[in-house]
């Protein structure tokens, strides 16, 4: 079979969406005709976390002009938090952002876990808080 062909035609004749809809006969459905019933390859869960970690990387540097500043540890523990709580919520960690933005890593790793965020994933925030302090992975 031709798959170039095979997947110009399910393109044309599915169509593309990228939230998920219910089909006509009532599966949830994504992308071209893609039944998230079935699931999704490791290969595919890959590719999404990678297009999500480049999305919360822009996202964190176009909100934080200091941010090509830090280090690469401390760099990944916004852009994590970003991608954990999405961009609106990394925004409102704003004494944790201000002693980033000063340097005081030591306060600002108090600041992540005196939250919300510090409470409900415990253990990815003590990581995290870590990293900041340190500036190591």
């Amino acid at each position: 079979m031709d798959n170039v062909k095979a997947a110009a035609y399910l393109r044309r004749y599915e169509g593309f969406s990228k939230l998920p809809y219910k089909c006509p006969t009532g599966h949830l459905t994504i992308g071209y005709g893609h039944n998230l019933e079935n699931g999704i390859s490791a290969a595919a869960a890959e590719f999404i976390l990678q297009e999500d970690l480049a999305r919360a990387e822009r996202a964190v540097k176009d909100s934080f002009p200091w941010w090509w500043k830090l280090d690469d540890a401390r760099q990944f523990v916004l852009v994590d938090m970003a991608f954990n709580m999405g961009q609106a919520g990394l925004k409102g960690f704003k004494k944790m952002l201000a002693a980033i933005e000063s340097g005081d890593f030591d306060k600002a790793a108090e600041e992540m876990l005196d939250s919300k965020y510090g409470r409900q994933v415990v253990h990815r925030a003590r990581l995290n808080a870590e990293i900041m302090k340190t500036g190591e992975w």
